[in-house]
């Protein structure tokens, strides 16, 4: 059991995602939140699960001199990946129209990536889901970003929102991994990390 492998570990979470740390409470470890800015920059290039390989990766590498021995640092990433392009946070409301109405009667992927880091190993794997939404009406769409603000989320949208109950059509993966914490893998990497 993972609590047990664990009892003597410091685990820390370096996200300041509610939907997150939610998540990881739900796998009845303890941690700690720990919090360093940083800039979310990558090279163009960057396919895919490369981008969020990379920030989980970037996010990590800000606590390199504050890891004790007994610590394993948690940091993560995620995009929808649509149309041969990442779709991350919405800057405005607009943004977050357009988003979502390219979503709209569509499929896409929503990766995440999470980088597990002690101060003698560092592993980062990453989780995979397709979502499918139903034609949404421009009324739909509006009401959601103007009620639910979703400026923080990857793609505009929270599955566990109004939007992903009236819109998901399909999911073909974790669930969980929609809401930016692969939970099952997570688990499955920590007893082994």
């Amino acid at each position: 059991m993972l609590h047990r492998k664990l009892q003597h570990k410091n685990i820390i979470l370096a996200s300041g995602s509610p939907r997150r740390q939610e998540l990881l409470k739900g796998l009845d470890i303890p941690f700690e939140i720990k919090l360093k800015p940083i800039d979310e920059v990558y090279n163009k290039n960057l396919q895919e699960e490369q981008i969020t390989n990379y920030l989980a990766s970037l996010k990590a590498s800000v606590f390199s001199e504050d890891l004790n021995k007994e610590d394993i640092l948690i940091t993560s990433d995620t995009i929808v990946w649509h149309q041969n392009r990442a779709l991350e946070k919405p800057r405005n409301k607009e943004e977050a129209i357009e988003m979502i109405l390219s979503l709209s009667e569509n499929h896409h992927k929503v990766i995440t990536s999470v980088c597990l880091k002690s101060t003698i190993k560092e592993k980062v794997f990453h989780s995979v889901t397709e979502v499918s939404f139903k034609k949404l009406s421009l009324a739909e769409v509006e009401y959601y970003v103007e009620k639910y603000k979703p400026y923080d989320k990857a793609g505009a949208y929270g599955i566990q929102e109004w939007i992903g109950f009236i819109g998901v059509s399909k999911i073909n993966g974790s669930y969980f991994n929609v809401m930016g914490l692969p939970v099952n893998k997570l688990y499955e990497e920590l007893l082994i990390f």
